[in-house]
């Protein structure tokens, strides 16, 4: 069984037909990737799994619980915690507030604690940056305290989207060894990117999107061989 199965999933803002369809799994310990154009449908995608939005049709199943129906905050007690795109960090509030943000719903201080040392030690600038308020933090910083308030929901499945968006190349490789660590240590990844060639070379499978439908899906590596990805996402004639 996987740990999050997505099926036939159609999704709609107001009149328009956004997704159409989408169905995606991602196995326990997997890194899966979904690709595609601006627009293709992947934040949607990830805004109908985190119940921001709710899908007209089709089903979202976590480890054997359809979670479709709930609503979102009750979609984060269940084990689904989502870095959003453009970061979406409270400014107004220090570093170690908005980590605490992300442990709302739970109430066990000591798991609490343990998970706040474990988002230190995985980024020792917001350790150093505790007090600092998010508005003042560089982006990198920003993303780095984005992932870190997601962490701190505990997820079974941790959503990433566009996590190296407007970052510089040197930070853009110390998020991707942070995901890859993120992984090796046991969390679940469903990861959007717009460098789709860093988010094949980390991931175990992939899904590509194109106007709300799935319309390639394999392993990293033949996706990367693929010559339809190679030309329309990875840059190459």
């Amino acid at each position: 069984m996987a740990m999050l199965e997505v099926s036939d999933i159609h999704s709609y803002y107001g009149h328009i037909h956004a997704l159409k369809g989408i169905s995606l799994t991602v196995d326990k310990g997997e890194i899966v990737t979904l690709i595609g154009a601006n627009g293709a449908g992947k934040t949607t995608t990830l805004k109908t799994i985190s119940g921001i939005m709710h899908p007209r049709q089709g089903t979202i199943v976590l480890e054997g619980e359809r979670v479709d129906t709930l609503p979102a905050h009750e979609i984060v007690k269940r084990g689904i915690g989502q870095s959003p795109e453009g970061r979406k960090i409270f400014g107004g509030l220090t570093v170690l507030e908005n980590l605490e943000m992300g442990a709302y719903s739970r109430d066990n201080k000591v798991e609490i604690q343990r998970d706040l040392d474990f988002v230190f030690s995985l980024f020792p600038r917001l350790a150093e940056r505790r007090k600092q308020l998010g508005g003042t933090l560089s982006g990198g910083e920003q993303q780095m305290l984005a992932m870190g308030r997601a962490m701190m929901t505990h997820p079974r499945v941790l959503m990433l989207d566009e996590p190296s968006m407007g970052l510089a190349p040197v930070l853009v490789e110390s998020i991707f060894e942070i995901i890859q660590k993120l992984n090796q240590e046991g969390t679940t990844i469903l990861l959007i990117e717009q460098n789709a060639a860093k988010a094949l070379q980390v991931a175990n499978r992939g899904y590509v999107i194109e106007t709300g439908q799935i319309v390639l899906q394999d392993n990293a590596a033949n996706l990367r061989q693929n010559e339809r990805v190679r030309k329309a996402y990875l840059g190459e004639e």
